[in-house]
């Protein structure tokens, strides 16, 4: 027997349906952005396979242009874009040319042993950088579907631009690591020998 309260709930919810109609869309919408991200959360440990996993879909949308002879411009839209990416993620969070104008001082990796280990934080985390790269190879794979993508243009014109671009990129790149004595990459904290001269000291003494 159905009561009052059952009733009264069943028909709230069917009142709440009849006022929102998009409300069940927006419901699936989410559950399927917490199940994506959830699968983004248990991938983040993966580091290598996931870079050989976006090699691959790299490998696979290549194949797709050369087979079809055709989407170069989607394709230079695509490197741009990996190019900008690629950029963030060689640059450091804290611009040390900026933070040199505000406060006169940049701030650089530690070059000898007595200075303090800073390791290198960048301005676009890798797990980030990944997942923008392989976002961007997924829609420009899908796009390779649709003949309205597809403007006829010269592309070895669009090579020698990107080519150029790219090379004027990394030498600017090259450059600010150079001047602000920065690497792009951490190794961990480098250990000294003579924390180990110590202990050795410490077990003679106790020998003695």
């Amino acid at each position: 027997m159905e009561t009052p309260s059952s009733s009264s709930s069943a028909s709230a919810a069917a009142s709440a349906s009849d006022a929102d109609p998009g409300a069940p869309v927006r419901e699936a919408l989410a559950s399927l952005a917490r199940r994506y991200q959830h699968l983004l959360d248990r991938s983040t440990p993966f580091v290598r396979e996931r870079w050989f996993g976006l090699f691959g879909l790299a490998l696979l949308y290549l194949l797709r242009v050369w087979l079809v002879e055709g989407f170069y411009i989607v394709t230079y839209g695509l490197g741009i874009y990996s190019l900008g990416q690629l950029v963030g993620f060689l640059s450091p969070m804290v611009d040390p040319e900026i933070q040199e104008l505000i406060d006169g001082s940049a701030p650089s990796l530690p070059t000898r042993s007595t200075d303090e280990f800073r390791p290198f934080v960048r301005r676009l985390p890798e797990f980030k950088f990944w997942h923008a790269l392989a976002r961007a190879f997924c829609i420009a794979f899908v796009m390779t579907f649709f003949s309205v993508f597809d403007v006829p243009v010269f592309w070895p014109i669009l090579l020698f631009y990107f080519c150029v671009l790219f090379f004027v990129t990394m030498k600017r790149q090259v450059q600010h690591m150079v001047k602000y004595k920065y690497v792009p990459f951490s190794f961990g904290k480098q250990r000294y020998g003579g924390k180990r001269g110590s202990a050795t000291e410490d077990v003679s003494l106790m020998k003695d």
